[in-house]
């Protein structure tokens, strides 16, 4: 079947192991957004807080759900 000396077992791995690495790229893309989203609803609770639209009591009760 080959007529030639060409070995085509080591492109083999190549698919397998970029799989792997593009299925981690997505974890890690989504590690990371889904602990920033934490960090920017805290920002806006503070800024509602310093406005005067919640009180302290509501402020720490929405705090300590974010962080939860």
């Amino acid at each position: 079947m080959w007529w030639s000396d060409y070995w085509p077992m080591p492109w083999m791995f190549f698919g397998p192991v970029m799989m792997l690495v593009f299925f981690f790229l997505c974890l890690a893309i989504l590690g990371m957004m889904r602990s920033s989203r934490g960090g920017y609803a805290i920002e806006i609770l503070e800024e509602r807080y310093a406005r005067g639209e919640i009180n302290k009591v509501e402020f720490e009760e929405r705090r300590r759900l974010l962080q939860a």
